[in-house]
């Protein structure tokens, strides 16, 4: 697997909120550069240096930030400024990606909104990426920011402020079902580039009508939904239904059997219940309707892999809750990507449910990179 920027010429990704890195990855392996890490969380981070220190991966350029994205506006906001102004010196675009901590839009979640903690970092993103002036940013979200009417007005606030700043625009709601992810999740995806940059750009012109969202992926969400899934079963049955190949490949056990679920270093990772083996074995297999203890189908695609707020996944056939292999494999990560052995199971889980789909990261990066370089003027 290629990993790294290969030339010059290939754009250099400033990261916020990295997490793990999910949404990294499938910039790395699209040909970026990631030169600068932010993530507040320790446990995450060391995680990101495990994963791309087991990968091969190269350390970033400018080094990983374990603090609140807060002081690059503030104290650290000269030096962050230096560094994107550097390399933009040296010809290279510099964009700007990351999804901020989303529960407050969540209906999941808190659902206190623009006003929540979590909600004013969106703020401190935006507000970020007009100060700072990266050449392009890509903003990520659940739908809940962008469809909940409460929301709905903060957001068109934030769009406000980098259309102000000098950016053009665009969103969409992307399923990660479209890029092969075995795993119905929706989530908002909001694209900027420098107004100036664009080929007989007019400075009026803050709405981008041209940006190939739909360009890799591999199936319309809505048909996928419409394809003859089997429900549900008995736990334990060994029924083996009749698949086409499209529908096979976004199956959980398609997914489980490609990553080698079985051997692999986070195999064991999984909560054991104290309690409530009676209970598990009563679930039919992919009987996902309870709020918990969603038992997952063999035969079918994983609901939103998100792990918070008591959302517990069974595994298909055995009596134990699904591992971080496990789950990772739904969140379309490659199989050589791996959690620290150290790493708390309540931290694993966080950390794999916050991520964004491998593929759906890998999908956007590549859709993004042809904008650039179809629509952008060289500097």
């Amino acid at each position: 697997m290629n990993n790294q920027a290969d030339s010059q010429n290939n754009p250099v990704i400033f990261s916020f909120f990295s997490g793990s890195g999910f949404l990294d990855l499938g910039f790395e392996c699209a040909g970026y550069e990631i030169a600068f890490v932010n993530e507040i969380s320790s446990s995450f981070l060391k995680a990101y240096k495990y994963s791309r220190a087991r990968m091969g991966i190269p350390a970033p350029k400018y080094g990983y930030y374990d603090i609140d994205i807060n002081d690059f506006l503030n104290g650290r906001k000269e030096e962050l400024r230096q560094l994107v102004r550097d390399t933009q010196a040296s010809g290279r675009l510099v964009g700007f990606i990351g999804g901020p901590p989303c529960p407050d839009f969540s209906v999941a979640g808190k659902n206190k909104g623009a006003s929540g903690p979590n909600g004013k970092l969106s703020l401190t993103y935006i507000d970020l990426i007009a100060d700072i002036a990266p050449d392009f940013f890509l903003f990520e979200n659940v739908k809940g920011l962008w469809r909940t009417a409460r929301h709905k007005d903060f957001f068109e606030e934030l769009k406000a402020k980098t259309h102000a700043a000098g950016y053009s625009t665009t969103e969409r709601l992307c399923n990660a079902l479209e890029f092969a992810v075995p795993q119905d999740r929706e989530r908002i995806l909001f694209f900027g580039v420098k107004t100036d940059l664009l080929d007989n750009s007019r400075s009026s012109e803050k709405e981008i009508s041209a940006f190939p969202w739909c360009q890799f992926t591999s199936y319309n969400a809505h048909t996928v939904k419409k394809m003859p899934w089997v429900a549900t079963n008995a736990f334990g049955n060994d029924l083996i239904p009749s698949l086409t190949d499209d529908m096979e490949r976004l199956t959980v056990q398609h997914w489980f059997d490609k990553n080698d679920v079985e051997h692999h270093p986070n195999a064991k990772a999984h909560f054991t219940p104290r309690g409530g083996i009676e209970k598990m074995r009563t679930v039919l297999e992919g009987d996902v309707s309870r709020k918990s203890y969603k038992r997952l189908h063999r035969y079918r695609y994983s609901p939103t892999a998100a792990y918070g707020n008591n959302e517990v996944h069974l595994h298909p056939c055995k009596e134990r809750r699904i591992s971080a292999a496990e789950s990772m494999a739904i969140q379309s990560l490659p199989k050589e990507f791996e959690l620290p052995q150290d790493m708390t199971l309540s931290d694993m889980f966080k950390t794999i449910g916050n991520g964004v789909p491998y593929l759906l990261s890998e999908g956007i990066a590549k859709t993004i990179r042809v904008f650039l370089r179809d629509n952008v003027c060289k500097k």
